[in-house]
């Protein structure tokens, strides 16, 4: 007889180890099954390990800052190999640190590939090999995805590459194209351009983090430019060439309103986004409705066959691990009969970790505006704000979105060296509903980066005192 549990979990990463961790918390028998390492990409090949390499060139270009802060080191070196350790390393303890609390919640690890037989029940297989079989009365599908690939630039692991082969360099090469100009593609491009390398950036649509503000993006690209980063936006490839020997492996050509350019490179970093992990589970035979590849759900994350369940990057939407993890919850909670909230886009943060940061919240100022929103807009930048100007970080601001009528907090979009740190504070005025008087009577500590929130919302209103 099949092992039988209230939920089966298939995928370990940060949405499904999250549900397994909740149903357990909430009474009930749990079962989590993985074919690789729990934690997902974003522990083992994703926001951890990258994490650690962006501080790696944090590191960098302050050591090349030495000077400006009465500090001259001469003489330094970089070992690739030492950096490309530490953030495996970043990765193994956090993947670790899941294993522990799978078995700490008495939760059943099944180590292999989960497919589904019916609604009820799952087949296990492990090296290609069919093994157990289990079933559940509620299947929890939390897959994710993998890098998407372009037609003729398919992944070689070499010269045409993936986020993941760009993680783990044996070498820096000379000169890099990244493909996609969204987190994943800025981040890479800061990461290789702190070590030397030449790096160029296409993005088909007009700004870098397309779906970020557009004022804050600029500041971006600028602050990009000055990097020596090469950004080209509103342009596609046509065509890859890669050769099989000798330098700049990689020729692109890339079509820009009526131009064409040639880029040659060393390597090719594809990031253009994700594909869902949706094949060969048994979806299709069972009946769940697909759009595109991604299952398609309810606002209790049930798919069109009752008792299947999708949360995460293979249902679409926001494509973050922490929006992977809070649809886990709020799945577990509606199924359990204790909640019956949803997770809402609009109040989930996005960051992006290069440097500066990007940050964000809510409605970016177009959004609010197409809405039909009448708007005051509040702006601080950094460099009137006396922490920002102490550490030496005064590249960037604070933009906040405003109802003009009411005086609600729309959107709130930062870009600077604390950005990701700081949008916590928004998210919690969002989630609260709070207007900017609420905001701007909030007395911050001095000094602080965060003031400058404070003193943005009066800015809107025309209540700011430093500017």
């Amino acid at each position: 007889m099949a092992q039988e549990f209230d939920v089966i979990v298939i995928g370990g990463g940060p949405g499904g180890y999250v549900a397994a961790i909740k149903a357990s918390q909430l009474g009930m028998s749990t079962a989590i099954v993985e074919k690789d390492k729990l934690g997902g990409v974003c522990l083992n090949w994703g926001c951890i390990p990258s994490k650690a390499l962006l501080k790696s060139a944090e590191v960098m270009n302050l050591v090349k800052r030495g000077d400006e802060f009465g500090i001259k080191i001469e003489n330094f070196s970089i070992d690739i190999t030492k950096i490309v350790s530490r953030s495996r390393q970043a990765a193994v303890k956090m993947s670790k640190g899941v294993e522990y609390l799978i078995r700490h919640n008495k939760i059943r690890l099944f180590e292999g590939t989960g497919r589904l037989k019916s609604s009820t029940v799952v087949e296990i297989s492990c090296r290609g090999k069919k093994g157990e079989t289990i079933s559940g009365k509620h299947i929890i599908i939390a897959t994710g995805g993998r890098p998407q690939s372009l037609p003729g630039m398919e992944f070689d692991g070499e010269k045409i590459i993936s986020s993941k082969e760009a993680m783990i360099p044996k070498t820096m090469p000379d000169s890099i194209t990244i493909i996609g100009g969204g987190a994943i593609g800025v981040e890479f491009a800061y990461f290789y351009a702190s070590f030397g390398v030449r790096v160029n950036i296409v993005e088909m649509l007009p700004q870098l983090l397309p779906s970020e503000d557009a004022e804050i993006s600029a500041v971006l690209e600028k602050s990009f430019k000055k990097q020596k980063i090469n950004v080209i936006t509103g342009a596609f490839v046509e065509k890859a060439v890669v050769s099989k020997t000798g330098e700049k492996a990689v020729r692109l050509k890339v079509k820009k309103g009526d131009e064409t350019l040639d880029l040659d490179s060393d390597r090719a970093l594809v990031a253009i986004g994700i594909r869902p992990n949706t094949e060969s589970i048994g979806l299709k035979e069972i009946g769940v409705e697909m759009d595109n590849g991604f299952m398609l759900v309810d606002e209790h994350y049930q798919t069109s066959v009752a008792g299947i369940y999708a949360i995460g990057d293979c249902i679409g939407g926001l494509l973050l691990a922490h929006t992977a993890s809070a649809e886990g919850i709020a799945c577990i909670e509606s199924i359990a009969g204790i909640s019956d909230t949803t997770v809402d886009d609009v109040n989930t943060p996005k960051c992006t970790y290069c440097q500066p940061q990007v940050a964000s919240i809510g409605l970016t100022e177009e959004e609010a505006k197409d809405a039909g929103y009448d708007l005051k807009i509040g702006r601080y930048p950094f460099r009137a704000n006396g922490k920002s100007v102490a550490v030496g970080e005064t590249e960037g601001l604070v933009k906040l979105v405003f109802d003009a009528k009411y005086g609600d907090l729309l959107g709130a979009h930062i870009v600077g060296h604390d950005a990701t740190e700081m949008i916590a504070e928004i998210g919690i005025a969002k989630n609260l509903e709070a207007t900017y008087l609420e905001i701007h009577k909030t007395v911050h500590a001095h000094p602080t980066v965060s003031e400058s929130v404070m003193e943005a919302a009066g800015q809107a209103f025309g209540k700011a005192i430093h500017i």
